[in-house]
């Protein structure tokens, strides 16, 4: 039989070798020196040969407990090497099942833009990886749910808050589709959310102040594509995501139209902005310089990535107005509201401004509804801010409800 000093004295060879010690379990050494412990047995008349672990790691007691173990094993007509492999692949489900994986692939199968996919990551990371990341999904309680969302309440981030349940129920939603789950935890939190008051985008809606907002884009001192892009947004009231993601492929500037994909939407639905005169002339102006690259309005730092998504509002503030004057978003309830104003049809404003019907496959079929009156609209729009701009006097011309 071995002895721990016996085996510590064993020396490496030119080839591996084995010193027996009972029932099974030997040592064995190998040319680089390492020494690993096996188990060799016999099952259903085959000769074979089980790895216990490294020396000095497992220890010869180890070695022997874990070879009484195997032998055990084969008492009860079991193969201990077919044994091992189940109890890896167990260990390999328990893995994979644990909240922090599952959202992982959740996350991989998700068509996000780049900078919803960094975001969404972002708030894994930092808010709910580190409590219940390493848990087993299946195991994951409402209570545990909650405490991520409170601790996000108490520092005042209660948009971080209901993206922290947005997020872990659909997570949840899928691993009970993929059979790794049965219930989903974050569905009974709704009722337990704080209630705050919706803080709308700054927007200005007086005529006035509008033409002067517009007169101080017009002269903006900043980077080119900045002001561009700040000229443009006010004609096509997009989101501004929408407007700093557009792309040369999509427009077609002697029709007049630009196409967006249902993957560039908040809906998912595809979507049309007709372009009145000026927006084509602007988009002409600015393609000498940026048309041949893949975004309209690229970054300042790398022309293969769009405009950062605060530059609008940075330059806004550079311009004198605060957060709570005017916004990048705000340009889309100015639109909504002096539309309404003046007369125009509340279904075309609103197809305008790709508020879908939350039937995604019926608003799939209708993003090109009410085409030739929103064409109509949107120069009578564009003609309208024009006049403000240029401080000329503002007739409230009624639009057509037809």
């Amino acid at each position: 039989m071995l002895t721990d000093t016996l085996v510590r004295a064993l020396k490496p060879r030119h080839k591996v070798y084995r010193k027996a010690d009972a029932g099974g379990l030997c040592i064995e050494v190998r040319p680089t020196g390492a020494k690993k412990w096996r188990f060799r047995y016999r099952f259903a008349g085959r000769a074979n040969m089980l790895d216990l672990g490294d020396y000095p790691r497992v220890s010869l007691q180890d070695a022997r407990r874990e070879r009484d173990r195997q032998k055990h094993l084969l008492a009860r007509g079991e193969d201990p090497s077919q044994a091992r492999r189940k109890e890896q692949l167990l260990v390999n489900v328990a893995k994979d099942d644990t909240f922090e994986a599952i959202a992982n692939e959740w996350l991989g199968q998700q068509d996000f833009e780049p900078s919803t996919a960094s975001k969404a990551r972002m708030l894994f990371d930092q808010h709910i990886f580190p409590w219940i990341g390493r848990r087993p999904v299946r195991g994951i309680s409402p209570t545990e749910c909650l405490a991520l969302i409170r601790r996000a309440e108490h520092a005042g981030k209660y948009d971080i808050a209901k993206r922290i349940r947005q997020r872990i129920g659909q997570v949840c939603r899928y691993a009970i589709t993929t059979g790794r789950a049965n219930v989903n935890p974050a569905e009974s939190l709704k009722g337990a959310m704080k209630i705050v008051k919706a803080v709308h985008h700054a927007a200005l809606t007086d005529r006035k102040e509008v033409g002067a907002l517009l007169r101080a884009i017009q002269a903006y001192q900043g980077h080119f594509v900045t002001r561009m892009a700040m000229q443009v947004a006010p004609y096509v009231f997009v989101r501004p995501g929408e407007l700093r993601h557009m792309e040369w492929t999509e427009l077609d500037l002697d029709g007049a139209e630009w196409r967006l994909p249902a993957g560039k939407m908040k809906m998912r639905v595809p979507h049309i902005v007709p372009l009145a005169r000026q927006v084509v002339a602007l988009l002409k102006e600015i393609q000498s310089l940026t048309g041949r690259g893949r975004y309209v309005f690229p970054s300042m730092r790398s022309g293969s990535r769009p405009m950062s998504d605060n530059t609008i509002n940075a330059s806004l503030r550079r311009m004198g107005y605060t957060k709570d004057e005017a916004t990048a978003h705000g340009f889309r309830s100015t639109a909504s509201t002096i539309l309404n104003e003046m007369g125009w049809n509340g279904d075309w404003i609103e197809r305008q401004l790709a508020h879908c019907e939350k039937d995604g496959v019926r608003g799939s079929y209708n993003y090109a509804q009410y085409l030739p009156g929103r064409r109509e609209m949107m120069q009578a729009w564009a003609d309208l801010l024009d006049s403000l701009r240029d401080g000329g006097k503002v007739v409230n011309l009624k639009g057509r409800r037809a």
